[in-house]
């Protein structure tokens, strides 16, 4: 019987809830100024997952994290939260809401190269020339042709320098990915969007009408908080470079939603969608297998007892799963297929 990984689940429906922003946010962008837009998206954002957590938890409880991954987070905050989502607006005053979709394939391009060079994940070919076609879509979309008749690159370079953004954030957010997914994206959506609504006032912006303002949040909340959660969830089990590659459905899920609204398109889009669909799908249908050896390792994230998680408790346990704690993993070599996942970011 075939059974979906969970980890796969959750980077598709994020890419669902993120992509189906991507076109109702072109609606909103012509009536808010983009600081003040990206500003309420995560601000709905935070308040909502900070709720949800105050809920959950009955009242409020601490996370541990060290100084180091701290600094990853504020770090991710700056890249993802406050600046990529701006220049996504600024972006969508200037193209279309199925062609700035289409764009946003780059983000999960980016996001691997970015794991690969930098993080030394593992990269086969089938997902380099999975890229590559991205890419090439990605050009295709660029083109002038592409573009409203009174624009011309910064619509591109905007959405280019958007998805630069969160493809940082994707690897930094992957250094605490173990890591409360409710406080971590709850604290990206509080920081970023309180300081980027302080910015928007500083520099004379005139808040939206409370109707729009809310209408901005629950968007925000949907499309960037609950998403984001899903993302982080499937950082833990996919590694950031797979997970990239499976939230790559996000802007085919935004252009289709943008054509469903009455939205035209020319020859390029459809040579472009034909390019991505070939990525994707490289990416979406790879395998990795191969003898590989777990070194020990100490940390604390939910769990179930699987081939990784044989293990004691020091502490009276009602055999409840998944369930969280601090323990132990030791020294382990076998075989089987896997992604660079909390377990498994070995050298090949």
């Amino acid at each position: 019987m075939f059974t979906l990984n969970p980890a796969i689940l959750s980077a598709l429906l994020a890419a669902a809830l993120f992509g189906a922003s991507t076109p109702l946010a072109k609606l909103l962008v012509s009536d808010v100024p983009p600081l003040l837009l990206g500003g309420f998206l995560y601000l709905g954002s935070g308040i909502g997952l900070g709720l949800a957590r105050l809920v959950r938890d009955r009242g409020w409880t601490p996370v541990s994290m060290n100084s180091g991954e701290w600094r990853w987070l504020l770090l991710a905050i700056l890249s993802g939260g406050m600046l990529g989502p701006v220049l996504l607006m600024v972006g969508l005053q200037s193209m279309s809401a199925s062609t700035a979709s289409l764009m946003l394939n780059l983000e999960g391009v980016l996001t691997a190269l970015l794991a690969w060079v930098v993080f030394h994940e593992h990269a086969n070919r089938r997902i380099i020339i999975g890229m590559a076609a991205i890419v090439a879509g990605g050009i295709l979309l660029a083109l002038p042709d592409q573009l409203t008749p009174q624009t011309n690159f910064i619509g591109p370079l905007a959405l280019a320098g958007a998805c630069l953004c969160w493809a940082i954030d994707n690897n930094l957010t992957r250094k605490v990915a173990t890591t409360d997914a409710l406080f971590i994206a709850c604290s990206k959506g509080l920081v970023a969007g309180v300081i980027n609504c302080m910015l928007a006032l500083v520099f004379g912006l005139q808040l939206p009408d409370i109707s729009a303002s809310l209408a901005i949040m629950a968007l925000g909340l949907a499309g960037y908080g609950a998403s984001l959660v899903l993302f982080v969830l499937a950082l833990r089990g996919l590694g950031t470079a797979r997970t990239g590659a499976y939230f790559s459905t996000a802007p085919f899920i935004g252009a289709a939603l943008a054509l469903l609204m009455g939205e035209s398109t020319g020859p390029f889009f459809w040579a472009a969608s034909a390019l991505m669909c070939v990525g994707v799908w490289l990416h979406l249908t790879e395998t990795h297998e191969h003898d590989h050896v777990h070194e020990p390792l100490e940390h604390e994230h939910t769990h179930s007892h699987d081939e990784h998680h044989q293990h004691e408790h020091d502490f009276d346990w009602d055999n409840s799963e998944p369930h969280s704690h601090f323990h132990r993993h030791t020294a382990m070599t076998h075989k089987h297929p896997h992604f660079p996942d909390i377990h498994h970011r070995h050298s090949h």
